[in-house]
């Protein structure tokens, strides 16, 4: 790999690294199946396994490669409901924000939370069993959150695309 000059901003420690057609594909892979050993995985790049071990620990060492885990099915573990949220706090304060992003924390079946631009201060995706469990969830705990202004909330009709791999 080759090191280039950090591109970011003078908060970020982190350096950028010019990817090579061997990182890149070795990163093509994993994201479609993280499970291959490092056997297999070296075979499909052409290199030996322990240049192929060596490039995987310098991707997980420098925060490419986050990790590695398994995709279950939501569906089968009563999660298949997928409702959007937006939400909209009532100050625009620091301490707003850090009481709100503390408290989300916390919210079952929450899977992701964003800051955003636009009508909402944050969009939630929250994955639950069926409406009936949603509405439990809205009255117990949505509810309850800290400085929150208005909650709309977007169920989810049917899955269109859903993946969790990036493109470059």
């Amino acid at each position: 790999m080759k090191e280039k000059t950090p591109n970011a901003s003078p908060s970020d420690n982190k350096k950028s690294y010019e990817l090579d057609r061997f990182d890149t594909a070795i990163l093509r892979i994993l994201q479609t199946d993280s499970s291959i050993s490092n056997v297999a995985l070296a075979e499909k790049v052409n290199l030996s396994p322990p240049a192929c071990l060596r490039r995987v620990e310098r991707l997980r060492q420098i925060d490419l490669i986050k990790g590695f885990v398994a995709l279950l099915n939501p569906e089968a573990l009563n999660a298949g409901l997928v409702v959007l949220i937006g939400v909209v706090l009532d100050r625009s304060t620091p301490g707003s924000f850090e009481d709100f992003e503390a408290a989300v924390q916390k919210i079952s079946g929450c899977m992701e939370c964003h800051v955003v631009t636009g009508e909402f201060d944050y969009i939630l995706m929250i994955r639950t069993k069926d409406n009936q469990s949603f509405n439990r969830l809205h009255a117990e705990q949505l509810l309850f959150l800290p400085g929150v202004r208005q909650i709309r909330s977007f169920i989810g009709l049917r899955e269109v695309l859903s993946t969790t791999r990036l493109t470059f």
